[in-house]
């Protein structure tokens, strides 16, 4: 790659980092203006288009890196194993809360974009929830496959869903993490998400 390349990405790749710092700033998607993207990284509004057709594919862009780290994130939590003994999940929440603080964004993203503004990412944003699903029932199904699938992706749907609001409470108490009741708060967060997680799996144990 060039040095010219290069410097190509790293604008194209600024605009798309943009548009999370503004939307963690709570501003929409649909409210963002070419303006307000490029002022954020200095460029001039016309530079826009050397990187994009349109903020429409700016948005599909950003959608599916976000969804390539969600199904990292969630592939390396091993799920699956907790069919064969739903023990030692605090472990695994450590992890997967550790991942939501390390890029909040990426999650602040798609739950303000999934009920919200362009339909157009409504639509890529729910697409890519069902791959991932898809993605758990499968490794779930590879590891006890004499459960039946349609078990299996009810509570791959679970997890999923849930997982986003698990990581935006995460998120929202990464706000004064030396508050002693927030702290309080968080403890009893992360133990009833334990609870829930045991839950599902021991119910679906049960039902075989």
């Amino acid at each position: 790659m060039s040095i010219r390349d290069e410097r190509k990405q790293q604008s194209r790749q600024a605009l798309l980092d943009a548009v999370l710092s503004l939307s963690s700033s709570g501003m929409s998607f649909s409210s963002m203006s070419l303006r307000e993207i490029t002022r954020h990284v200095g460029l001039v509004p016309t530079a826009f288009y050397r990187h994009f057709l349109d903020k429409n594919q700016l948005g599909l862009e950003l959608i599916d890196q976000i969804a390539l780290q969600h199904k990292r994130v969630l592939h390396e939590l091993k799920l699956a194993s907790f069919l064969q003994q739903p023990r030692n999940i605090e472990p695994r929440l450590d992890q997967f809360f550790t991942a939501v603080q390390q890029h909040p964004e990426w999650w602040i993203f798609i739950s303000a974009e999934r009920w919200g503004g362009s339909a157009l990412l409504r639509y890529a944003i729910a697409r890519e929830i069902e791959y991932l699903i898809e993605d758990l029932t499968d490794e779930l199904s590879e590891v006890e496959p004499t459960y039946a699938l349609n078990d299996l992706q009810v509570l791959s749907n679970l997890l999923i869903n849930s997982s986003f609001n698990w990581a935006m409470s995460w998120i929202n108490f990464m706000v004064a993490t030396d508050n002693p009741q927030q702290l309080q708060q968080r403890q009893h967060f992360k133990a009833q998400t334990i609870e829930q997680i045991e839950l599902l799996f021991r119910g679906i144990i049960h039902q075989k």
